[in-house]
């Protein structure tokens, strides 16, 4: 098993700017928590960040401009420390994979299962997890480093991704004991 985690939507629009969500700064300490310990397992870390086109993606007719490629909001939040390792996939719909090159990464990188973490469980986090299943990949959820704007919407969220694709639900301290194998 070759494993990455993905990093959704963790951006300054999204925790602190236009979209701001209060529950996605409650999971910034586990999620920069993971990806230190992923580092140190040498388990590649993948950011899949929103990096929308202004006045043009379909995304912005629901949502308003959020997560302008090139601005400050569509920059990952300082505290998850983005590292030379890292990789960023810039995205401009709902999942990490739609029109993305994710999965031509996740396959020179020999990566099968797919760690989940960031925002939104119901929605960005679950369409990448629709699209990794599709194509094949196992999915993991770090449940204490992904959340929602509610927490219906963050159980809504979860429990779709296990029924529906099988997901292993988990904890940031579960997968750190494991890489410390």
């Amino acid at each position: 098993m070759k494993q990455a985690v993905l990093v959704v939507d963790m951006l300054n629009d999204f925790v602190t700017g236009a979209l701001k969500c209060d529950r996605g700064l409650a999971i910034v300490p586990k999620t920069a928590q993971l990806l230190r310990g992923a580092r140190k397992a040498n388990v590649p870390v993948i950011f899949c960040n929103d990096a929308h086109l202004r006045g043009i993606d379909h995304e912005l007719r629901l949502w308003g401009d959020h997560a302008i490629a090139g601005t400050e909001g569509a920059q990952v939040i300082p505290e998850l420390e983005l590292c030379p390792t890292d990789y960023v996939v810039p995205k401009r719909r709902y999942s990490g994979f739609f029109h993305t090159d994710l999965d031509l990464l996740l396959k020179e990188l020999g990566v099968d299962t797919v760690i989940l973490t960031g925002l939104h469980a119901h929605m960005c986090v679950r369409h990448t997890a629709a699209d990794a299943y599709q194509l094949g990949y196992d999915v993991v959820v770090a449940k204490d480093a992904t959340d929602s704007f509610t927490q219906q919407d963050y159980d809504y969220g979860i429990k779709y991704l296990a029924d529906t694709y099988g997901a292993v639900i988990t904890d940031v301290d579960s997968l750190l004991k494991q890489w410390e194998k």
